[in-house]
């Protein structure tokens, strides 16, 4: 694992990214020295040609990146891998007009890119099935033996089988209250508590994982000390979690982690700095979509009976509530009948136009003047109402200390899961909520704050 802007990135994803990256610039390198009939080195060296060559690279892993093929990228058919290998290139082409459009100094030259993204297609498919066949059963590859079987663990196990680009293989369990033999999530019990440090040698792991039902007089502390010595990696259930799946896990969090760790509450410093930059970021956006807001507000008026803004009280920081913008996307008096109450898919309330909003995002925009009157943040976890906090903080433990910091416009949870409607999402966005709050900084809202436009550009929106 290798964390980069305070995320946890799979290696294997991490050498996949860097290795494309050499294998792009190749390409063009070499399509330099195809099509450039005076020494091709001059143009690199001396007109910043090779500069030219990273920037075009660099748009192209952005591209990857932009169509998930950095976060899905296990292949699933060779035609679908080309054309969306594809698409990326497309993306760079876009880029180099935008970028000729502000310095035709720095745009490839034409003769340039057609031949090297043929050439970058073929050896970028190529190279993808490969790694898939190949490096990705190897590089950054890490047997992982399990100490215990308690609930964090199977949460664990069943992420790992379905996101096998984590670079976790599940080597077994070792477990007193579990058959010998039996088979969960696809690999079996190898025995009990006792043998840990036989199984340990045998399964030859590089991690283990300890969540034991009950550790009182049943840690194997002297065999896991000794391993520990021996150089494999040892952790706790709850650390292990958060590493894979970029949540803090709530079923075996405990009062005394909140209240004598120094990590999981907000940094003052943090939220501070997010405080500065975020004034003028929301300044900013609020003139780039000005006349986006101008066009929603009118379509709005003019496709439904009702004020083209909507306004609702939402709870925010320190649990103040405060009067929350969108626009709206539902009929006009739509919860008159039913009161409160989450939106669902297909929702009958919400407009046609509302779908379209929804999904585009746009409906979130007038929550700018929120962010400019100090009640919300770009970036942190979504603000709920007053009504289903009442609701999910007497269901969910630690639900209020999710309102230890503003509220955001988008958050960690929303790039991160599904927008759902019942208690058990809430409970995993809460989770995610808590890693964003861990974690809280300038790098990881530039990265949620990037997959948010990548989700409004590609219509991947709320219900």
């Amino acid at each position: 694992m290798v964390r980069v802007f305070r995320v946890t990135v799979p290696t294997t994803t991490f050498v996949l990214l860097i290795s494309e990256l050499v294998l792009l610039t190749a390409c063009y390198v070499i399509a330099t020295y195809l099509v450039i009939e005076v020494d091709p080195s001059i143009f690199l060296l001396n007109e910043r040609g090779l500069l030219r060559i990273l920037l075009v690279a660099l748009t192209i892993i952005l591209g990857l990146h932009f169509f998930d093929l950095y976060s899905e990228y296990h292949m699933v058919s060779r035609t679908g891998l080309v054309l969306e290998i594809s698409q990326a290139m497309g993306f760079a082409f876009i880029a180099q007009a935008i970028i000729g459009y502000a310095d035709p100094d720095w745009i490839a030259p034409r003769k340039l890119m057609i031949p090297g993204s043929l050439l970058a297609i073929i050896a970028l498919s190529t190279w993808r099935m490969l790694y898939d066949a190949v490096f990705m059963r190897h590089v950054g590859v890490q047997r992982v033996l399990f100490v215990g079987m308690n609930a964090v663990i199977r949460d664990i196990a069943e992420f790992l089988t379905r996101h096998p680009e984590i670079g976790w293989i599940n080597a077994g369990y070792v477990a007193d209250d579990a058959e010998q033999g039996a088979e969960v999530s696809g690999a079996p019990v190898l025995g009990c508590v006792r043998d840990v440090s036989r199984i340990a040698r045998d399964v030859q792991p590089r991690r283990i994982v300890v969540g034991m039902t009950e550790r009182r007089n049943s840690m194997p502390v002297r065999d896991l000390l000794d391993l520990r010595f021996s150089g494999i990696v040892i952790e706790d259930a709850g650390a292990a979690y958060e590493m894979a799946c970029g949540r803090i896990c709530t079923k075996e969090l405990r009062p005394s982690q909140l209240i004598f760790s120094g990590e999981l509450g907000p940094k003052q410093g943090n939220i501070a700095l997010q405080s500065i930059y975020t004034f003028p970021a929301a300044l900013v956006l609020s003139i780039v979509f000005l006349p986006v807001m101008l066009l929603a507000a009118a379509a709005v008026k003019l496709t439904s009976r009702g004020p083209a803004l909507f306004r609702q009280e939402r709870v925010g920081m320190g649990g103040k509530t405060f009067t929350l913008y969108k626009f709206r996307s539902m009929y006009a008096g739509a919860e008159a009948s039913t009161g409160a109450a989450w939106a669902t898919k297909n929702d009958p309330r919400i407009t046609p136009l509302g779908r379209w909003l929804r999904k585009l995002r746009i409906d979130e925009l007038p929550q700018l003047w929120n962010v400019l009157r100090g009640e919300m943040s770009l970036v942190g976890p979504r603000p709920e109402r007053p009504e289903f906090v009442r609701m999910l903080s007497g269901k969910i433990p630690y639900y209020p200390h999710r309102h230890s910091v503003k509220p955001g416009i988008t958050g960690w949870a929303q790039i991160n899961h599904k927008y759902g409607d019942t208690i058990e999402d809430a409970i995993v966005k809460l989770e995610y909520d808590l890693y964003y709050i861990k974690h809280m900084s300038i790098s990881l809202d530039l990265y949620i704050m990037f997959h948010t436009f990548k989700t409004m550009l590609r219509q991947k929106g709320a219900q």
